[in-house]
């Protein structure tokens, strides 16, 4: 059985005790059968980082550009003026991400949020991309972004709300859905969520190095836990992990055009 992890950041600091700053973490996904990965980026410093990783393994890795809600303050524009800049190389981007609304830590520059989110939508939109969105106490906020774009396509990274919210993604476009290691949390309901979403329209991710999945709750994630998370998805969908397997890598090359 073969995965695509569709948001994994093993070119983070958090890999760096290792030999190779990232390549031990890449080798072990792949031998774990994750042999293909999405790099999503976070800001202006993470660029360099994950295309030299990225470059290392050309063969399994992909990247999307993008300024995450997070890294949003004064000068964001500047910021994102300096990184949009790499949709002009000759590197194929398979999306624009990641990107979105986080309210959950700071609500300071919301509106900020709101127009970064909407400026990086509209050049995902011109360049025929998909979007990774980060969503987190912000729905409404970047629903009321996407409203405007009904043919824009891409996926809710990090999934983990309720079929409420999945009824009111539907109702603004067609979207994919990141499951992660949330899927496997006791206290989470997202399992149960799962039927709603339907097996056409969710994609595996890990987040890496964050949310590990059980039993590795707590440490450090990594794409080669993926399989742990399909396992889960499984059980939550009364099929089999190889069905997962399938379904899941069908979605991701669809949607990010692999």
């Amino acid at each position: 059985m073969r995965f695509i992890d569709t948001h994994t950041h093993l070119y983070l600091p958090n890999f760096n005790n290792e030999s190779e700053k990232g390549d031990d973490a890449v080798r072990r996904a792949i031998d774990a059968g994750v042999d293909r990965m999405i790099f999503p980026n976070v800001d202006k410093t993470t660029v360099v980082p994950m295309l030299e990783l990225a470059d290392r393994y050309p063969d399994n890795i992909y990247v999307a550009m993008g300024l995450h809600p997070t890294e949003i303050g004064e000068d964001w524009q500047d910021v994102l003026s300096e990184i949009e800049s790499e949709f002009e190389s000759p590197r194929r981007y398979v999306a624009v991400g990641e990107i979105g609304i986080d309210l959950y830590w700071d609500k300071t520059f919301v509106e900020q949020q709101m127009q970064a989110f909407e400026r990086q939508v509209v050049r995902a939109a011109n360049l025929n991309l998909p979007v990774i969105i980060h969503c987190r106490e912000g729905l409404s906020q970047t629903l009321e972004v996407l409203q405007a774009y009904p043919d824009l396509k891409g996926v809710f990274h990090s999934f983990g709300g309720s079929e409420k919210d999945v009824e009111a993604i539907r109702r603004i476009g067609d979207f994919y859905f990141g499951i992660n290691g949330i899927v496997t949390f006791k206290n989470s309901g997202l399992r149960a969520t799962l039927p709603a979403i339907g097996f056409e329209r969710i994609i595996v991710e890990t987040d890496s190095p964050y949310l590990a999945p059980v039993p590795h709750r707590g440490k450090r994630n990594e794409s080669s836990f993926i399989p742990l998370i399909a396992a889960s998805i499984a059980e939550g969908m009364n099929t089999d992990l190889s069905s997962v397997a399938e379904a899941t890598t069908c979605n991701a090359e669809m949607l990010f055009s692999l």
